[in-house]
């Protein structure tokens, strides 16, 4: 499903702990090769022209343009480029619905706390997204915000806690805490950067209670967290499009 022209609610239909519809020991990859690149669709400024590149992560069983409408609809300068590449995994004969990692089957109807969980795929996920960081830089991105939905929330803070280079700035909407050890160790590494945070109360795929306490974690570690609780479930709601449109206008316009 796609986003609403309106964009007035971002829904998630699903259930299981991961899913993200926009409408709807972990270490490094094994060997030196190179991961294959993703698939992108990118929109707004050139790379030689954009003060700043924001690439969106979309969520669990969504295709690879999901994120497009809402990038369309954020009220940013003209100088901001979007590039939201598809997950690797296919979950359909048409590849209409992918994924970053495959669920592993929990239970169904209930969020649940995976904090300790350290999916199989996430490694080579973390891999692939962090390649296409460095081909943006290589093409000369200078400021980078990352951000995702649901389980490209996840994504997005496992790659900035693992990533050599500090970004400037993460957006996790919808997520929650997974490789929680991994994550601990790492935590230096978002020091002063900007993070939104927005997680509804009644969302029932992924713990409210859960993303809050990340918000808590990150915070305590010298993040710049900016919070956004809203009444309702697994989405992404006008309140948080607005506050991501004012986090990306201030890193194009940083000096």
């Amino acid at each position: 499903m796609k986003l609403g022209p309106l964009l007035a609610l971002i829904t998630c239909a699903g259930v299981l702990a991961g899913c993200g519809r926009a409408t709807r020991g972990d270490g490094a990859g094994a060997g030196s090769q190179a991961p294959p690149p993703l698939a992108t669709v990118s929109l707004g400024a050139p790379a030689s022209a954009a003060t700043a590149t924001v690439v969106l992560l979309h969520g669990y069983g969504a295709g690879g343009d999901d994120l497009v409408d809402l990038a369309r609809a954020l009220p940013v300068p003209a100088t901001v480029r979007f590039v939201m590449p598809a997950a690797p995994l296919a979950l359909d004969a048409a590849g209409t619905s992918r994924a970053w990692w495959r669920l592993d089957g929990g239970p169904r109807g209930a969020a649940h706390d995976r904090s300790d969980e350290v999916p199989a795929g996430l490694a080579a996920a973390r891999a692939q997204v962090d390649a296409l960081l460095d081909r943006l830089e290589a093409e000369g991105a200078k400021r980078i915000v990352l951000g995702g939905f649901s389980q490209g929330a996840m994504l997005t803070v496992d790659v900035a806690l693992h990533r050599a280079r500090p970004l400037a700035g993460l957006a996790v909407l919808s997520g929650t805490r997974i490789n929680g050890a991994a994550w601990r160790a790492h935590l230096d590494r978002v020091r002063g950067t900007p993070v939104l945070i927005s997680h509804g109360t009644g969302d029932a795929v992924l713990p409210f209670a859960v993303a809050r306490d990340l918000r808590d974690q990150l915070a305590a570690a010298g993040a710049a967290v900016e919070w956004v609780e809203f009444p309702g479930g697994h989405a992404i709601p006008a309140e948080t499009r607005d506050r991501l449109a004012q986090l990306i206008a201030r890193v194009a316009a940083a000096p």
